[in-house]
C-alpha cells in the first residue's frame, strides 16, 4: 500500500466490508473500494443481488469481492460479521425507509429502522475496532444523509436514526484517534437509487401531489443544484476518506447536498 498523497487511494492489502451493498450507494461504494485495490466484503439480505454483486465486482482494480448474506436487524449476527470479517475499512450504508404522520407511524417500524441503522453500526464497529486497534490503520465511513444534519417531517425513524449515527461516529473518531482509526459521515441528499425512487409514491401520497411534480417540489426543493445525485459521487467521497489523503479527516459530517445545508 503506498502512502503518496495523490492521485487515487491504493487500498491493496486492505479489506472492506461494506453493508447494504448490493445496490444502489453500497454498491457504488463496493465497486470503488474494490478498484482501488481493496477485498470487499458485499453485505446484504438480499442473497442472489448481493452474489450478483459481489460476481460483478470481483477482480476490479485488483481487488476481489465476495457476498455475505446478513440481516443487519439480527445485531449478534451482525456483530459475528465483523469478527470474522475483520475488516480494515467498514462502510455503514445500510438502510430504509418510511414515510408517514407521526401518529400513524408503526412503532414496529421504528424499532427495525433504529436496529438496523444505528444499533448495527455500533455493534459492527464494537466487533471490528480490536483488530483496527491491533493493526493500528482504520477507516470507518458511515453513510449518514442530509437528514442527519436536518430534519423533514414525516420520517421520524429516519432522521432520529442518522441523527443518533452523526453522535456515533464522532465518539468512534475521538476513541480511535490514538489509534489510526478514522471516523467520518458522509451526508448526501438524494441519491439516485431504488431507495429515493420508493419514496417518489410515499412523499406523493403524504403531500397529495402527483409523482411526476415530487421531484422537483419535495425531493429537490431546498437544493440549489436541482438534480439527483449519482451514487458514484458518493462513492468517490467515501473512497478518498479511506485514502491516505484523508488521514487527518476524522469526526466530521461531509455534505454532498446540492447547497441544502447552505440555507
Amino acid at each position: 500500500m503506498t502512502s503518496q498523497l495523490d492521485g487515487s487511494p491504493d487500498l491493496s492489502g486492505r479489506t472492506a466490508l461494506v453493508t447494504g451493498a448490493a445496490g444502489g450507494i453500497g454498491l457504488a461504494c463496493a465497486r470503488r473500494l474494490a478498484s482501488a485495490g481493496a477485498d470487499v466484503v458485499v453485505t446484504d439480505i438480499r442473497a442472489a443481488a448481493a452474489e450478483e454483486a459481489a460476481k460483478s465486482i470481483d477482480g476490479e482494480g485488483g481487488g476481489r469481492a465476495r457476498a455475505v448474506v446478513a440481516d443487519l436487524a439480527d445485531l449478534d449476527a451482525a456483530e459475528a460479521l465483523a469478527r470474522e470479517c475483520s475488516p480494515d475499512i467498514l462502510v455503514n450504508n445500510a438502510g430504509m425507509q418510511h414515510v408517514a404522520p407521526l401518529e400513524t407511524f408503526p412503532p414496529e417500524v421504528f424499532s427495525r429502522m433504529l436496529r438496523v441503522m444505528l444499533e448495527a453500526p455500533f455493534r459492527l464497529v464494537r466487533a471490528g475496532l480490536p483488530a483496527m486497534y491491533e493493526r493500528g490503520w482504520g477507516r470507518i465511513v458511515n453513510i449518514s444523509s442530509v437528514h442527519g444534519l436536518r430534519a423533514s417531517p414525516y420520517k421520524a425513524a429516519y432522521v432520529a436514526a442518522k441523527h443518533a449515527l452523526e453522535g456515533f461516529s464522532k465518539v468512534v473518531a475521538l476513541e480511535g484517534a490514538e489509534h489510526g482509526v478514522t471516523s467520518n459521515c458522509v451526508c448526501p441528499a438524494y441519491v439516485r437509487t431504488p431507495l429515493v425512487e420508493g419514496q417518489i409514491e410515499d412523499q406523493a401520497r403524504v403531500h397529495g401531489l402527483p409523482p411526476d411534480r415530487v421531484t422537483s417540489e419535495v425531493l429537490l426543493a431546498r437544493e440549489a443544484v436541482k438534480r439527483l445525485i449519482e451514487p458514484e459521487e458518493v462513492a468517490e467521497l467515501v473512497a478518498y476518506l479511506c485514502g491516505p489523503a484523508a488521514a487527518m479527516v476524522t469526526g466530521a459530517s461531509v455534505s454532498m447536498d446540492g447547497g441544502w445545508t447552505a440555507h
